[in-house]
């Protein structure tokens, strides 16, 4: 006689990884008041959540940090820093982009 194991799958919702307004405040070195501002005149969208309890991607924190350190040492407005940031932000991938293609096209080459 034999005896089968059983095994029972439970669906699991995967909830897309995203941190609250109080991790972001505290990763960015921003007060929560000051990241509620932002989220409140558009600067900043949650990714997820309700109006309560908005939720923000991971990177949301760096880029409010290095808004920040725009505002301060620039003098941006917050409109202008938080752009300026994501800005430099897609400069970043753009040039990572391009060091990936550049690569590849070596390797391409070098077969020839």
């Amino acid at each position: 006689m034999t005896t089968a194991n059983r095994v029972t799958l439970v669906p699991v919702a995967v909830r897309p990884r995203t941190i609250g307004i109080e991790a972001v405040a505290r990763e960015s070195g921003l007060h929560p008041d000051v990241v509620r501002r932002f989220v409140k005149i558009g600067l900043i969208e949650p990714a997820d959540g309700t109006p309560q309890s908005p939720r923000f991607a991971l990177d949301a924190p760096a880029m409010l940090a290095r808004a920040a350190r725009l505002r301060r040492d620039l003098g941006l407005g917050y409109g202008g820093a938080v752009l300026a940031s994501q800005l430099l932000d897609r400069i970043g991938r753009l040039e990572a982009q391009l060091r990936n293609n550049e690569r590849e096209v070596t390797r391409w080459t070098r077969r020839g």
